[in-house]
């Protein structure tokens, strides 16, 4: 069985993240000095210095707040801001962990269709009247679109006409391919903004459990900033030295690997076999193939032995789909191309 679904890299970690967690495991693990800082320090710094280069965005290192992972951040921000029944509003299909917190939290999905376009998607804005958040991810988990100026300034209209929190998932934003531009929406409307990123996408980090939010909106870090200082947890020493590392040192292996995965892409355009309906992602390493009816993907596990992440649990317009995560090495996508040959 070749594993192909979860949103994990099957390749080496950054040299500079290994190196930094073992000088770390080598010398002192007791308490850091940025312990009870509120934005944890070097992390907050090491945050707004990449913004800063990479999309000219200044981010205020104060309004920087730790979390485990994104998922964590998104439940923190709805359980304090909304209640039970707000409407959010999200582009589907979506990030499946995110409907089940949807589900879970009785906050009703608000869905943005993805519509295919071509050789691409696009969406129609609804009326998000009955909303109280506006949840973005960009570049679009699982179809991989990255979303123009034009796009984001409409959809920043939309939050300013309905006074949404927008809550922007920004973490594949390092594995935008040429020519497209990922542009941070706290650019467009710092004041309505809340930006979650990791490195853990980027550079393969799922275990350090250590992201980044920055909470742009004043209502909500001041209601964040009331609860108790713990209880959302705290960064370990480990995921703070790795994220840090591979903000700072990490791009070339980053650049390498943002090369491969560009050239797995279309990789795919020209091997899969017609039974898979693929538009080639503008980002992330994963691929969203339309598949013509329910139920495929345990038909390609059992036939082809490829595990693919059903499509029906990413929502409205997931049914008839399923994801490919294409960061593996030529050697095993070239044998998931083969076996998946005999799909039809």
């Amino acid at each position: 069985m070749i594993p192909a679904w979860v949103a994990d890299m099957d390749l080496p970690t950054a040299p500079a993240v290994t190196e930094a967690l073992l000088r770390r495991a080598a010398g002192d693990l007791g308490y850091p000095t940025w312990l009870v800082d509120p934005n944890a320090g070097p992390l907050a710094e090491a945050f707004a210095e990449r913004m800063t280069a990479r999309y000219d965005w200044r981010p205020d290192t104060a309004h920087v707040r730790p979390f485990s992972d994104l998922n964590q951040a998104v439940q923190a921000i709805l359980q304090v801001w909304t209640k039970p029944g707000d409407g959010v509003a999200v582009h589907a299909p979506l990030y499946h962990p995110f409907l089940d917190t949807l589900r879970i939290m009785e906050r009703p999905l608000r869905p943005i269709q993805m519509e295919p376009d071509g050789a691409t998607w696009r969406f129609e804005l609804p009326d998000l009247s009955d909303c109280r958040v506006l949840l973005l991810v960009n570049p679009h988990n699982p179809t991989g679109r990255v979303f123009t100026r034009a796009e984001l300034t409409a959809l920043a209209e939309s939050a300013e006409r309905h006074d949404l929190l927008v809550i922007a998932d920004e973490i594949h934003a390092d594995l935008v391919y040429e020519p497209h531009r990922h542009i941070p929406f706290a650019t467009i409307l710092p004041e309505r903004t809340v930006t979650l990123t990791s490195a853990t996408k980027a550079f393969n980090l799922g275990g350090i459990r250590c992201s980044v939010a920055h909470l742009g909106h004043p209502g909500l870090r001041a209601a964040m900033d009331a609860q108790p200082p713990f209880v959302y947890g705290s960064p370990s020493v480990f995921g703070v030295e790795a994220t840090v590392a591979a903000w700072r040192h990490g791009d070339d292996w980053l650049a390498e690997t943002v090369a491969l995965l560009d050239r797995h892409r279309h990789t795919l355009a020209r091997r899969l076999p017609a039974a898979f309906g693929y538009r080639v992602p503008e980002a992330t390493y994963l691929a969203w193939l339309e598949v013509g009816r329910p139920g495929m993907a345990e038909v390609i596990e059992r036939e082809a032995r490829v595990r693919l992440n059903d499509g029906a649990p990413f929502g409205p317009g997931g049914e008839h789909c399923v994801r490919l995560n294409f960061a593996t090495t030529e050697a095993i996508l070239d044998e998931i191309l083969n076996r998946l040959t005999h799909i039809g």
